[in-house]
């Protein structure tokens, strides 16, 4: 069943998101003719991320009024499952960019601001997103620092107070797009106040620089090298959202915590596609798709991919602002259906399609070390999302924190 099917069937697919979906399925071939050089190479996807500027897609959830696509977070959930099938590596640096415009516009609009806030944030975010929309500045999210898994807190990352903006120093390890993007928005907080702050680092800036190699196992192409910052000074009119808001986002908007599932998802399509093709070979009657053995095989690959993306899609339909417990457990579920079932999916697929399938540069070889990437991603790795669903139902705490 492809993705219109069954999306359409949910009610999720509208003709709006339908559209912006076909932009990024006609740059398709193209971008994963490309994926095997990247991924060899460690390389970043340069071209693939030209031919997203010129498709409009950078400015994808930004509104119509503003130069932009104008989805919402729907629609760039089923454009990024379908960029994943592609190039899933793509799909993830892409992700960085998009969570940017996303938390700017309408995760912004459903957040309880009184008005000084709210004029700062509309403000702000029509620098952004005119950087985005005339410019094609490239933004990343980078969060991690290795201290905890939490989305709102952990962070040694430290911003100073100083006239006109702020001081900022710290490390972001596993920073997506370290030598892409031009403007690194870092989570940050500030001495004495638990808070969280985003705010927009120039990528050009004095006190910026990044450090390592990036030589990894899977999604080899996304460029997550460590970002350091040393008293690095940023205007306060880069705090792109108000003070606070990331921290009431995170609590009422915890579905943001799921994009980078997304492109996992569209990974798992392509795994099914390569799988297909591979069984039907030139469709004569001895085709491998006869084998009693194979299609034992590609029937447990239907059941793992039909699980994963139907319950994807029902949270998708469900999804919004302040969500009861019992959709914030189901979006904890999915993400592990999505993040253990990839790496599930390819090891099935290696296993039907033969030895032939592990030499490179086979698409399932790759797709097997990229699809091994997904569990450890925080702030919602598995760990964290299976431990939240062991406790959902069972305490009365379990859903308080949802992130």
């Amino acid at each position: 069943m492809t993705l219109g099917d069954l999306a359409a069937r949910d009610g999720v697919l509208t003709p709006e998101r339908e559209a912006v979906v076909e932009r990024v399925r006609a740059l398709g071939p193209a971008l994963a003719a490309r994926s095997a050089k990247y991924d060899r190479d460690a390389s970043f996807p340069y071209e693939n991320w030209q031919d997203l500027a010129e498709a409009g897609l950078l400015a994808i959830c930004i509104p119509k009024s503003a130069g932009g696509l104008g989805a919402d977070f729907v629609g760039y959930a089923l454009a990024s499952e379908e960029l994943g099938r592609h190039c899933a590596a793509t799909g993830l640096t892409f992700n960085m960019h998009v969570c940017t415009t996303l938390l700017v516009g309408q995760i912004a609009d459903d957040m309880e601001l009184d008005s000084q806030d709210r004029s700062a944030l509309l403000s702000r975010r029509a620098e952004l997103w005119q950087g985005i929309v005339e410019h094609g500045r490239i933004h990343s999210q980078p969060f991690s620092e290795g201290i905890a898994a939490g989305a709102t807190e952990g962070y040694a990352t430290t911003a100073v107070p100083v006239d006109n903006g702020y001081r900022v120093s710290g490390r972001k390890i596993f920073a997506s797009l370290s030598g892409a993007a031009d403007i690194h928005n870092v989570v940050c907080v500030v001495e004495g106040d638990p808070r969280v702050r985003l705010l927009g680092v120039a990528a050009d800036s004095d006190g910026l620089h990044i450090e390592g190699e990036w030589d990894s196992l899977g999604m080899r192409a996304t460029d997550s090298r460590n970002l350091v910052l040393e008293d690095v000074f940023v205007p306060a009119e880069r705090e792109w959202i108000p003070t606070g808001m990331f921290d009431q986002a995170a609590a009422r908007w915890p579905y943001f915590f799921m994009t980078l599932s997304f492109a996992y998802l569209g990974l798992m399509g392509a795994i099914m596609d390569a799988t297909a093709e591979y069984l039907i070979g030139d469709g004569e009657t001895t085709a491998r798709r006869s084998n009693p053995i194979k299609q034992q095989g590609w029937a447990e690959m239907n059941l793992i991919y039909d699980r994963a993306q139907a319950l994807c899609y029902r949270v998708l339909a469900e999804s919004g602002v302040d969500p009861e417990p019992d959709a914030v457990r189901r979006a904890w579920s999915s993400m592990v259906s999505t993040m253990d079932g990839a790496p599930q999916l390819a090891s099935l697929a290696l296993r039907v399609c033969g030895g032939r399938a592990l030499l490179r540069p086979s698409r399932l070889e790759q797709f097997y070390r990229d699809a091994r990437c997904g569990a450890a991603m925080h702030p919602w790795s598995m760990d964290v999302c299976l431990e939240r669903l062991g406790r959902a139902g069972l305490f009365d705490d379990a859903t308080e924190n949802p992130v």
